[in-house]
């Protein structure tokens, strides 16, 4: 099957922005090889990585660099934004491990998906270059304590607003939607939907939404709680757990980065995920970056990254609408 020839309805579509992906669409990409490939860890040169799944580098490097920094009088009337620009560098809470949201290219020592063109984009804006930042890993249990310690200026990471994270940090955002998805391995047939997680062993990331979402979804599958993405998913290939259950654009991205590997296992579930863009709590920033979330979508930049960091890479044929700031 060609990759390049797969298109999806405008339904399925604006499903990928709005977290209601098509099991069927990620079947299909899932059995575009006919065996498993290596995670790209080497910058994409495996040759069972086809190119419809590379994002276009040039592309998102041309992008990122038209965006116009702010002008002196947008970053004085913001204490958040003042002091990054006084400091001279932008500290950054994000990840390096999700193929469409934010993958270091080990060969250009960039971070290139999603996420990465947001964050890239505001460095940009408030310190006119993208590149004036410091980098902190996070993981779905240090996201909040890196903000409440004031290391971090802000947090990227397909992080879920819910209410009782913003009982400790700030919300800037959404910038983009989603649900939960169920991964098994490819030649798992005993699992196709949310009704056969019954009694299962689950794999679920600790201090996401995951867990609760389970407990009210799938209260009788035997969850299995891990800190990162790749502990979920060597449980998953090892046979130590039956299934892994967490935000669908993640699946999307592993199906994608590992075809033939992964199988999607019905549709997509769960509450409505908002992904937002972590600030301390209380930070005047989060009225900073949502009137910058508010001018990246209107100037068409959400849209055009979109394309180069998902859409081209999965045979998506429509770009959504953009989630309300704010909302």
């Amino acid at each position: 099957m060609n990759k390049k020839n797969l298109m999806l309805d405008r339904r399925q579509a604006l499903g990928l922005g709005a977290g209601m992906f098509g099991a069927a669409a990620l079947a299909t990409l899932a059995g575009c090889s006919d065996g498993p490939s290596e995670p790209a860890s080497n910058g994409g040169s495996d040759a069972a990585q086809t190119s419809s799944t590379d994002i276009d580098k040039d592309a998102f490097d041309k992008l990122v660099a038209t965006v116009e920094p702010a002008d002196d009088a947008t970053i004085e009337a913001n204490a958040w934004a003042k002091a990054i620009k006084e400091a001279g560098t932008f500290r950054l809470g994000a990840t390096r491990t999700s193929v469409l949201f934010s993958q270091l290219d080990e060969t250009t020592g960039k971070v290139y998906g999603f996420d990465a063109a947001i964050y890239l984009s505001l460095i940009r804006y408030i310190l006119g270059d993208e590149t004036k930042y410091d980098y902190t890993q996070m993981t779905s249990d240090t996201r909040e304590s890196v903000l409440q310690n004031d290391n971090v200026d802000a947090v990227f990471a397909t992080y879920s607003i819910n209410e009782k994270r913003k009982e400790v940090i700030s919300f800037a955002g959404p910038y983009f939607t989603t649900q939960q998805g169920i991964l098994v391995a490819a030649d798992n047939q005993d699992i196709n939907g949310l009704d056969d997680l019954k009694g299962k062993k689950v794999a679920v990331q600790s201090g996401s939404t995951g867990p609760q979402v389970m407990e009210e979804y799938a209260p009788e599958a035997e969850l299995q709680e891990f800190s990162k993405d790749d502990e979920c998913r060597a449980a998953l290939e090892q046979g130590r757990v039956d299934a892994y259950v967490v935000d669908m654009t993640l699946h999307m991205g592993n199906v994608v980065k590992n075809p033939g590997k992964y199988r999607i296992a019905g549709d997509a579930f769960g509450p409505e995920d908002k992904y937002g863009i972590g600030l301390k709590l209380g930070s005047d920033g989060v009225d900073f970056v949502n009137a910058f979330l508010e001018k990246f979508e209107k100037d068409g930049k959400w849209a055009d990254f979109y394309k180069i960091c998902i859409a081209d890479r999965t045979g998506v044929s429509t770009v959504p609408e953009p989630p309300a700031i704010g909302a």
